[in-house]
């Protein structure tokens, strides 16, 4: 859209040179109408030409961003720094913090097309710890800007949570947590409300301890294959169990 309007512009710019019409003089077919009254008046405009209605990046640098720098082609490793730890990132304002997210998200797309393109290849990810890093950057971020929303939520309104709201129990000694709700009636008359219990009787005590045993053996189950696989591992890779007991 603005380069066919500053393409229009051109040619009325052009067809005014050609016809010998000047800033000074009378715009042909609206008498009356005199630019020299107002040319004190008349602000300087820049060329449409110049103007930008949509802010993106540098136009020399189109598909090639979601590559790695062409000095790393071939690589096996590439230098760099550490994650951004919590205590660097509180120190930072919040537009600070918006604007390396997406320094960030940008560094990510590059190394994830890195890696689709090395498993492509069947070759090597150069240094594929950098993914880790920015995501630990990225999640890092998330809690800082998480922590600034709890605190002022603390201070504008004494809630930590969006929605007010306390832990309760259910009929089956279930927790969870119960948000507040708007009613258009108090809660003492309002027989839905009452209906809900939030309380569970003594003969479901039973049931509570049998569904804490039942976790409990699914934990240790999970353990145990855990461990199992990380001796068929030792086992198949012997040199990679000297090195992890060494460090």
């Amino acid at each position: 859209m603005a380069a066919a309007v500053s393409a229009l512009c051109r040619r009325l710019t052009g067809a005014l040179r050609l016809s010998g019409a000047r800033p000074g003089s009378a715009v042909a077919g609206l008498p009356g109408l005199t630019p020299n009254l107002f040319r004190k008046n008349v602000p300087e405009v820049e060329p449409l030409h110049q103007l930008k209605f949509l802010h993106t990046t540098l136009s020399r640098k189109g598909l090639e961003e979601f590559f790695d720098d062409p000095a790393n082609w071939g690589e096996k490793s590439v230098k760099s720094g550490d994650a951004w730890n919590i205590k660097h990132l509180r120190g930072k304002s919040s537009e600070d913090l918006h604007k390396l997210w997406y320094v960030l998200l940008k560094e990510k797309n590059m190394l994830l097309t890195l890696q689709q393109e090395s498993k492509r290849q069947l070759r090597p990810m150069p240094s594929p710890e950098r993914l880790e890093k920015v995501e630990k950057s990225m999640k890092n971020i998330d809690l800082v800007v998480r922590e600034r929303e709890i605190a002022l939520r603390l201070l504008q309104t004494g809630h930590e949570k969006p929605v007010p709201g306390e832990w309760r129990q259910d009929f089956l000694g279930r927790t969870y947590w119960y948000s507040y709700k708007e009613w258009p009636i108090p809660w003492y008359l309002n027989k839905k409300y009452k209906k809900r219990r939030f309380y569970y009787l003594p003969h479901v005590n039973r049931f509570i301890r049998l569904r804490l045993e039942k976790n409990l053996r699914l934990r240790a189950k999970r353990q145990n294959l855990e461990k199992k696989r990380q001796k068929m591992l030792e086992k198949k890779f012997p040199h990679l169990a000297v090195k992890s007991q060494s460090q």
